[in-house]
């Protein structure tokens, strides 16, 4: 063999040994999933009348990312914390519970901050769509159940403040 044809043999030789051995370390790798914290963004009151029902610290959704992303992947929530959609109008609104790992109600909420709907004790992984069936510019996720412990009911009112950054 020529010394060129040599040297190019090698070349190719230790070129496939540093793919080979570059590909197996991608096997060995482990990813851990980070767990996503709840962000308090502000607070929410429902009243019914002049009665305060419940407070709730919240976590807003604002964007389409937040929108879309929501309470999935999230492993626990406190009974005094919620995730709050805000939308950019007044819409029918359907929800799923696509990675989503808490048991949840969902509160559909109007433009004049009155509840419109509910999709009670929605569970964990059900993809099924979960309508408002009205309207909503607002939708409420809160841990399943409280709805009914607190007697929130359509017609109930929503006041919301930010927490300034």
């Amino acid at each position: 063999m020529k010394p060129l044809q040599q040297s190019s043999v090698l070349c190719l030789c230790v070129l496939f040994s540093l793919i080979h051995f570059s590909c197996n370390d991608e096997k060995q790798k482990i990813v851990k999933p980070v767990e996503i914290e709840f962000r308090k963004d502000g607070e929410l009151s429902l009243f019914r009348q002049d009665s305060l029902l419940a407070k709730f610290n919240i976590e807003i959704a604002d964007d389409e990312y937040e929108r879309q992303t929501g309470l999935m992947y999230r492993r626990q929530m406190n009974d005094d914390e919620a995730m709050l959609f805000i939308f950019p109008s007044e819409d029918y609104r359907s929800f799923y519970m696509k990675n989503t790992y808490i048991a949840l109600d969902i509160i559909y909420i109007d433009q004049k901050g009155e509840i419109v709907s509910f999709q009670y004790d929605a569970q964990p992984f059900d993809e099924k769509a979960l309508p408002s069936n009205i309207p909503a510019k607002y939708v409420l996720e809160i841990k399943a159940g409280l709805a009914e412990k607190y007697d929130i009911q359509v017609d109930d009112k929503i006041v919301y403040l930010e927490t300034p950054e």
